[in-house]
């Protein structure tokens, strides 16, 4: 019985041990992002807060002609069709970007300023594994 008590113990040490040091890390193909701008029509601006984005997607800096405030390491959002519209200004989300054929839906023509560089993401239900 102390044999099997000792075991136990030991197994769920072990467990503890490696839950606790292993930091979970961002794949190459996942990254974190927030909402900075929800612009009229789609016309919203991405930050880009994990993750490393071919730095020919988006714009190092980029200011909003509207408002004078700066931002970095941002992008236009590439897809208007399948982003959730219930992600509003402020809120962090994890995505892939979007390699899937081009997508057909009606957005409207007003604008919005927002980077040049856009990007079309898949924005994913929770943390990336």
């Amino acid at each position: 019985m102390k044999i099997f008590l000792i075991a136990a113990i030991a197994c769920v040490s072990v467990s503890l041990i490696n839950c606790s040091s292993q930091k979970k890390a961002l794949t190459s193909d996942c990254y974190k992002g927030r909402l900075e701008i929800k612009g009229i029509c789609s016309n919203y601006t991405i930050k880009l807060l994990e993750g490393k984005i071919d730095t020919a997607k988006i714009a190092a800096a980029w200011i909003d002609e509207t408002t004078g405030k700066a931002y970095t390491n941002v992008f236009a959002l590439g897809s208007p069709c399948t982003f959730a519209a219930t992600i509003n200004a402020g809120d962090e989300f994890y995505f892939t970007i979007d390699t899937s054929a081009p997508q057909n839906c009606a957005v409207c023509m007003a604008f919005y300023p927002h980077p040049q560089r856009a990007v079309k993401i898949k924005v994913l239900n929770g943390p990336c594994n």
